[in-house]
């Protein structure tokens, strides 16, 4: 140790302890107008997620075949656009296998958390003296063939119908799901009321629920060669990729070199295994599948509300 490196004594350290705390103290007691203001914007937050809500429910009502609960709970009577053959009013056909069976099963439990969702945030909006944004026009249609087309490069994925089969369907929800835990994380900072907060919480837990959920089918899939050429692994990688190249670096794949021999990676978190934030600018480029700038993609005309 250097000499010129004094250790204090134990009186000495006391004694440095001691006007530290009365520091904290009195810095406890300055005046609240010294500390900085945050501003309440709790109202369009809710909104914003209850933007994303709507699409969330209608992809996965419209697999089950209750769209129309989603139309009966009001917002206006914006076009939900769908590709021809899905009328989001007859159960889609999984399948009968034991992929088919689950994901049927998945599916059904996980459009009723999204309907409830929706129903929650328009209630807490109302309650507040708020009007709840109107459903927006949306497209859990054509949408997935564009992302899945931006996603891979190839042409013929522009076809990509996650109402297909069971496996396209997981490939679907896969582009919702892990977006919904980062835009309510990143989020919480927002949040002023600690009521709206807590119960945000709770939605980011059910929301981070269905991501492991389908994460880990996917991951059970992982080898599993689709039409276009790619195994499950790596068409998971390259949608992660085109997430994270929008969304703000913050994304990753089921393994964890986007092969089926890649070690399991069904919880995507940073360095200190914590969920990824993601801002509403963020959010928004991948939900416009491209730029915040520019309506498209699952929102042809934009979100309604403040943050759009």
């Amino acid at each position: 140790m250097s000499d010129s490196i004094k250790v204090p004594n134990r009186r000495q350290f006391l004694s440095a302890a001691g006007l530290m705390g009365a520091g904290a103290v009195l810095a406890s007691c300055a005046p609240a107008m010294a500390e900085p203001t945050k501003p309440n914007i709790d109202a369009d937050v809710l909104n914003f997620a209850l933007n994303l809500e709507y699409l969330e429910a209608a992809f996965y009502l419209a697999a089950v075949g209750r769209l129309d609960d989603l139309r009966a709970l009001g917002g206006g009577n914006a076009e939900i656009q769908l590709l021809p053959g899905t009328d989001g009013k007859s159960m889609m056909n999984f399948g009968d296998d034991d992929l088919g069976k689950a994901t049927k099963a998945y599916a059904m439990e996980i459009a009723e958390d999204e309907y409830q969702h929706v129903k929650f945030l328009r209630g807490a909006l109302t309650a507040a003296g708020v009007t709840p944004a109107d459903r927006p026009v949306l497209n859990v249609g054509s949408a997935f063939g564009a992302a899945a087309k931006a996603a891979t490069g190839a042409d013929a994925a522009l076809a990509f119908n996650p109402y297909a089969n069971a496996l396209f369907f997981l490939h679907g929800a896969f582009i919702f799901e892990d977006v919904g835990v980062t835009a309510y994380k990143g989020a919480a900072r927002l949040i002023t009321n600690p009521d709206y907060l807590e119960a945000a919480a709770g939605i980011l837990a059910v929301e981070a629920y269905h991501a492991g959920e389908v994460r880990t089918v996917l991951y059970s899939q992982r080898a599993v060669v689709t039409p276009f050429g790619l195994t499950v692994a790596a068409l998971i990688g390259k949608i992660s990729a085109l997430r994270f190249s929008v969304g703000g670096g913050k994304d990753q794949g089921i393994t964890s070199d986007n092969t089926p021999t890649g070690a399991s990676n069904i919880v995507p978190t940073d360095a200190s295994s914590i969920a990824f934030s993601r801002s509403t600018d963020e959010v928004l480029n991948i939900v416009y599948l491209g730029s915040k700038a520019k309506p498209g993609g699952f929102f042809p005309n934009g979100l309604n509300g403040a943050i759009k």
